[in-house]
């Protein structure tokens, strides 16, 4: 494989999606309810929040399982479209 090749995934799996955006007006419940429209069987357990060292912001954690790289890309479009999102990894 050489640089410009994306690594292979193999679907379903797990996958980890972090969500960084400010820690206003329920910031982390509209952030879950948006993974939760194209990942319906998100486990309580698969979700983490992390704090900035001010407060600030808030990063959402979550691990889905992912079945295929169209789900994925419309998680990531919804959530930058929702104007609530500084950075999705």
């Amino acid at each position: 494989m050489n640089q410009d090749e994306a690594p292979h995934i193999e679907y379903p799996c797990r996958y980890p999606i972090k969500v960084i955006g400010e820690d206003v007006d329920d910031y982390s419940n509209e952030i879950i309810r948006i993974i939760r429209v194209h990942a319906p069987d998100l486990k309580d357990e698969d979700i983490s929040f992390r704090p900035s060292r001010h407060g600030k912001y808030l990063a959402v954690n979550v691990i889905i399982v992912a079945h295929g790289e169209k789900q994925i890309e419309a998680i990531f479009n919804d959530l930058k479209a929702s104007g609530r999102t500084a950075m999705v990894l």
